[in-house]
């Protein structure tokens, strides 16, 4: 099936093009002398010490990103991401359709939508300075939508998936299934349990290495899709 194929093609996309280039702007961040003679001198605001923010919580993904010349990679990174995943979102909502036998705009396509919608929103202004406490709490809001959107699509795709599991019983690894299940499952569960925390000053580290594994963890569940569909499916 057409659908299938680009979906686990889109799956891997969607997972490597977003941890590489949080992690190569963490990198420049974190080796800014080897810049710093060249046209793309990392800005003072985007420099930092070594660390392992996953673990410490010592920088924020916006600060490793949000600055020149990090700025070019993250950009261009989240918004081709965001176009990748609106095209997943129709996939797999055409191949619900496909064994349903329905016509339908499934409710885990509108939040996915919604997500890579508020995810290109969140990169295009990303770094863009203005001195407005209401600018600062749109962006806070933006990139929250993109999160609880993304989890939302992601648990209403997995709850659709169970219900035509018979029907997939040869074209899906049913254990990566269970997999999405329970991580998706582990990403509602950490978000609720940390809510106080975030929603109160201060544990600024703590809220920082959160935001490094949680956003690890989103993108997590688009390398289980492409271990979900098995490579013989074009056989069905």
């Amino acid at each position: 099936m057409n659908e299938i194929t680009q979906i686990r093609k889109l799956s891997l996309w969607i997972f490597f093009i977003p941890l590489i280039a949080i992690n190569l702007c963490l990198f420049i961040s974190q080796n800014y002398e080897f810049l710093e003679q060249t046209f793309f001198k990392v800005d003072q605001i985007g420099r930092s010490g070594f660390s392992i923010p996953y673990i410490d919580g010592s920088l924020s993904i916006s600060r490793a990103s949000r600055t020149f010349p990090q700025y070019l990679i993250f950009k261009p990174a989240m918004i081709v991401t965001a176009v990748t995943l609106y095209y997943y979102w129709q996939n797999n909502n055409n191949l619900v359709n496909k064994f349903k036998n329905t016509n339908l705009n499934y409710k885990f396509k509108t939040f996915g939508i919604l997500s890579a919608i508020f995810l290109a929103i969140h990169a295009i202004f990303l770094g863009i300075k203005f001195d407005i406490q209401i600018y600062k709490l749109m962006r806070r809001i933006v990139l929250l939508s993109f999160i609880i959107f993304e989890i939302i699509a992601q648990g209403i795709l997995v709850y659709h998936l169970f219900k035509i599991k018979e029907k997939l019983i040869k074209l899906i690894n049913k254990k990566v299934l269970i997999y999405k299940a329970i991580l998706v499952s582990i990403l509602v569960t950490v978000a609720v349990v940390s809510l106080p925390l975030l929603i109160t000053k201060g544990n600024t580290h703590f809220k920082h290495a959160l935001e490094w594994n949680y956003f690890v963890g989103v993108i997590l569940f688009y390398l289980f899709t492409r271990f979900l569909w098995r490579k013989n499916h074009i056989n069905f």
